[in-house]
């Protein structure tokens, strides 16, 4: 694994669902004074989660759209 880094995390049982915690070097290229959604999405194709951080709207919008 030459070039690669690795993060491990652990996978915590929170009630009836299961939580883990970001790395803080992927949140480099956030602006820290900002609110984020963390999207998880799969691609069964390549058999890869994918991590993507969205920044949060704030008012009704953000609200309604998040709810989708």
């Amino acid at each position: 694994m030459a070039n690669t880094t690795l993060f491990k995390r652990k996978l915590y049982k929170r009630g009836s669902s299961y939580e883990t915690t970001i790395p803080m070097p992927l949140l480099f290229a956030l602006d820290k004074s900002k609110k984020y959604n963390v999207v998880f999405s799969y691609d069964p194709s390549t058999n890869k989660w994918y991590v993507q951080f969205e920044e949060r709207k704030e008012g009704i919008e953000g609200t309604v759209q998040e709810a989708e």
